[in-house]
């Protein structure tokens, strides 16, 4: 050991104070082991609460509010043009986030964790090195990765800092409302942002390689979507790919191949929102014996071990749906199974909700899904002009539809357009989990007039005995 070199013993290292790194933790502090939390940042939160969900919805949250007083005009109520003062849109927003990380620290000190700060490689299957921090060293019995993800660069147009070129951390800290914004990616992190920055009052073209928004949803939840989008955005451009984009000290010069035209233009700045790659590199997992697939993310099994038996990964590192909510239960899984419990990731309904207005959520299997797996269904859909509660929002161009199994008519999948959708989707997560059956849903009395309702009636469409549309036939 080198003279002055501090080694820390640990019982459980998590690495990483994301959602999956802190739920990890914390459940493990919860189950009695000793902890120690290794991270970039000095407070728990990652990504998620620092850089992605919290700010990102903190903004949608003021977008969605611009977007009801412009409805509310068709209702007789006029508030005029939003007046934007970004320094305190942006105050806001950090107030929300640190409130959040002092909830987490608290949490964090209270449960006798030890968090430092700096960077983790790996120098054996039991032992880490420590970058830039006061410890140098820590030996460990169990290890959980945690470590997250990074957004995917545009192919070397962004090896150079640019100033007018983001990527979706830089959009989160609203310099300004560019008059122009390319979105390149037409993805849910591109088109919430997209969304915010329309809502602010720029122009907004997206420019999405493939033949349609939100690759893997299904197409009659992106119609709905689409058409307002269409609305709100300047431009929306499929099957168009960015060639290139040269900054000048005033815009940045795109040029694109597709269906864009023209196919060169000029932008105020460039939103890169083309995905996001896992943090794997740099971390000597080959030291510690954990293999990765050839894209870089860490293999698991269905206890979150990776190839070595004491050592896990969790979230966006492990691959699947880059989710925080999907982090956090792996996280608890991993410190469940370290501590001997029978604990393992069978999770039926995975949500999922895209942040636009309206709001999109799915869980469980996608129609999309079940025609390349060639899985039998049968499909019912409830149109929210139907709905009651749609009408005195004038949102009725919501849907809610269901995927049910026509053998034993158990609900396979949800999936709903419209507002509040974030909310709504829960019922249809524990339906799923639970094994409900379509009648169990129809027979479950839901409050009127409300949006939630609406998957009462999707049910009594297969049912037969739907009230405010016509069913199809009855079961």
């Amino acid at each position: 050991m080198v003279m002055g070199e501090l080694t820390q013993e640990a019982e459980v290292i998590v690495i990483g104070a994301g959602p999956g790194g802190y739920a990890a933790a914390f459940r493990a502090a919860d189950l009695g082991m000793d902890v120690t939390m290794v991270d970039l940042s000095e407070r728990p939160g990652g990504v998620c609460l620092f850089r992605g969900c919290i700010p990102s919805k903190t903004y949608l949250y003021i977008s969605e509010l611009i977007h009801n007083a412009r409805r509310a005009e068709s209702m007789g109520v006029f508030f005029g043009p939003p007046r934007i003062d970004l320094n305190v849109l942006r105050s806001w927003k950090n107030q929300v986030v640190d409130k959040l990380a002092e909830g987490l620290m608290a949490l964090n000190n209270k449960r006798g964790i030890q968090l430092i700060q700096g960077r983790v490689e790996f120098e054996g299957s039991n032992k880490v090195r420590l970058h830039e921090a006061d410890v140098s060293h820590i030996t460990f019995k169990h290890a959980i990765l945690a470590c997250g993800s990074h957004p995917v660069p545009f192919p070397g147009a962004l090896r150079q800092k640019s100033s007018r070129v983001m990527t979706s951390t830089e959009a989160l800290e609203l310099i300004d409302i560019p008059e122009n914004l390319l979105v390149i990616g037409g993805g849910y992190v591109g088109l919430e942002l997209g969304s915010v920055y329309a809502a602010l009052g720029s122009k907004v073209t997206v420019a999405e390689l493939g033949d349609g928004l939100l690759t893997g949803v299904d197409p009659d939840l992106i119609k709905v979507l689409e058409r307002h989008l269409r609305e709100l955005f300047h431009a929306i451009y499929l099957n168009t790919q960015v060639l290139d984009f040269k900054e000048t000290p005033n815009s940045v010069e795109v040029q694109f191949k597709g269906e864009a035209d023209p196919a060169y233009q000029q932008f105020d700045r460039v939103l890169v929102a083309a995905g996001r790659k896992p943090n794997s590199s740099g971390l000597g997992l080959e030291a510690a014996g954990v293999a990765v697939d050839v894209k870089g993310y860490i293999q698991v099994d269905e206890q979150q071990r990776t190839s070595n038996a004491h050592i896990f990964a969790v979230g966006d590192i492990t691959g699947g749906m880059m989710l925080a909510h999907k982090a956090m239960r792996e996280g608890k899984i991993a410190a469940e199974v370290i501590a001997g419990k029978p604990s393992a990731f069978d999770a039926r309904a995975i949500p999922a909700v895209v942040y636009t207005d309206p709001q999109i959520a799915w869980c469980g299997l996608t129609e999309v899904e079940a025609l390349r797996r060639n899985i039998p269904t049968e499909i019912r859909r409830f149109p929210w002009k139907a709905s009651g509660r749609a009408s005195t929002m004038g949102i009725e161009d919501g849907m809610t539809k269901m995927i049910i199994s026509p053998d034993t008519q158990r609900i396979l999948g949800v999936g709903i357009v419209g507002r509040d959708t974030e909310g709504l989707i829960s019922e249809a997560v524990l339906a799923i989990e639970m094994g409900a059956l379509v009648q169990d849903l129809a027979l479950s009395i839901h409050p009127h007039p409300t949006l939630s309702e609406t998957e009462g009636e999707v049910a009594e469409i297969f049912m037969g005995s739907a009230t405010h549309v016509l069913s199809s036939r009855p079961h």
